[in-house]
């Protein structure tokens, strides 16, 4: 009882630690000088595209100071006459979770030209980069390096025109059941080069999955993609209600069989660990994502996409050498935790830096790092290579008491955290121990081993 009482208090210590941003609010308009119309002012001569951009803040408001440290952006467009606050559902979920998000108000009519959104997209994407390295401006510095071309709807049809093209180098598309657009987003799809995800919805009578969010995805030709379709939902239920959107699905027919926010809980369940792995560059999200997208029954899902984060590294030692097989990935040797400059091959001399405990990171191009793997040097160069703990958790599904088994004598490390891959407790484990989750409320979950990145999903009745 006393160490149940104990876990809880680390739980709701370590939450404390970890509330979210608030939202903060600007909007700005960019111009393009060789084209005309748009929306806006103030911009400049040529095309006016005002955008609203929502920001991580420590008050919440318009033109508050941004947070301090550097985070990703998406590029986002709107739907056939559809309003940028329709999204708001996207706003209050993915900022305070530190992602910015630019909304372009162009191409609103009820004669819009998709192309002209499309370059629109970019031109925002490209803008607001630069104001990353410009000292007056204020987003300087405030870029991690990762930004999202994103739409719904109309919006999704134009930002794969926008990825085909891509001249702001964007780094993943995102559509939520993107409409076919002029000139075709299905033609210029095999084009595209960069990760590509695409929601459906099995009742959507708007833009037919059949007709539209299919063909695109099956045009994505040479890069990682993903199809992912909601049983029972709806073209207008990624957005908030929206009056013209909501008529024209009335209109259109379909057999709607789940509410709005259901649909925005797995939207966000399977969106979240995505973002964060590409956007921000935390490897460990995604077997968080693809666990999801097989496993979820709410939805169907295809997947073309060859993949996988680096296996752990072997270590081996001969006298005072370590070394790991050959390899095409980045190297990176470290002692006690800090980095050992220079230490870029596969292999050390540790007679250089004495003992201790030695780890080498493996990683990709694609995000922060790969894997791990560790040892510890004793006083006579010898080596005690580290075991990986295999461990299982039970009963699963839980109704609040987890039970999580090991194979190691030693005590090893833990954190539990929610489908958006936030860490909610940390925690050691020797041979067995059992955790309370009953505060938390039901959904999806992971228990990771800190020593060997062992994942286990859970999940919570």
């Amino acid at each position: 009882m006393k160490t149940t009482l104990l876990l809880l208090f680390v739980f709701m210590l370590n939450y404390g630690f970890s509330q979210p941003f608030q939202i903060g609010h600007k909007t700005i308009t960019f111009n393009d000088p060789g084209r005309t119309g748009g929306f806006g002012s103030g911009g400049g001569a040529g095309r006016q595209i005002q955008c609203e951009i929502y920001y991580p803040s420590a008050t919440a408001g318009n033109d508050v100071t941004i947070s301090s440290g550097q985070f990703p952006f998406a590029v986002f467009g709107h739907g056939f006459v559809m309003t940028w606050d329709s999204y708001q559902n996207f706003i209050d979920h993915y900022v305070p979770l530190g992602y910015v998000l630019v909304f372009p108000r162009t191409e609103g009519g009820f004669s819009p030209v998709h192309q002209d959104f499309a370059l629109d997209l970019l031109v925002a994407g490209t803008r607001m980069e630069a104001l990353h390295s410009d000292v007056s401006s204020f987003f300087y510095q405030a870029w991690n390096g990762k930004k999202a071309v994103m739409g719904h709807s109309m919006g999704g049809g134009s930002s794969f025109l926008a990825a085909a093209q891509n001249t702001a180098n964007f780094d993943i598309l995102v559509g939520f059941a993107p409409a076919e657009t002029t000139p075709s987003a299905i033609d210029v799809s095999s084009t595209i080069s960069i990760p590509t995800l695409v929601f459906s919805g099995t009742e959507d009578a708007v833009t037919t999955p059949v007709s539209n969010h299919k063909p695109m995805y099956d045009s994505v030709s040479n890069v990682c993609k993903h199809f992912i379709s909601i049983t029972g939902g709806a073209h207008c239920y990624f957005a908030n209600s929206s009056t013209t959107c909501d008529f024209g699905e009335s209109a259109s027919g379909g057999n709607i069989s789940i509410t709005r926010p259901v649909q925005h809980d797995i939207t966000f369940d399977a969106l979240d660990p995505y973002l964060k792995f590409y956007l921000m560059k935390d490897c460990l999200s995604w077997p968080v994502f693809t666990t999801q997208r097989d496993t979820d029954t709410r939805i169907q899902s295809l997947s073309s996409c060859s993949y996988s984060l680096p296996s752990n590294p072997t270590i081996t030692q001969n006298g005072s050498v370590l070394s790991i097989p050959s390899t095409a990935l980045t190297i990176s040797w470290y002692l006690n935790g800090v980095v050992l400059n220079g230490e870029q091959s596969n292999s050390i001399d540790t007679q250089q830096y004495g003992n201790g405990t030695y780890e080498v990171r493996v990683s990709d191009a694609s995000v922060c790092y790969g894997s791990t793997s560790q040892v510890i040097t004793n006083g006579t160069n010898g080596l005690n290579e580290s075991v990986e703990t295999l461990f299982t958790v039970y009963p699963n599904p839980t109704n609040g008491l987890v039970t999580i088994q090991t194979t190691s004598l030693n005590p090893q490390a833990f954190e539990l955290s929610d489908i958006g891959g936030r860490i909610i407790n940390r925690f050691e484990v020797q041979l067995k121990s059992q955790i309370s989750i009953e505060n938390l409320k039901s959904g999806t979950y992971f228990i990771r081993s800190v020593d060997s990145n062992q994942l286990f999903r859970i999940i919570k009745n």
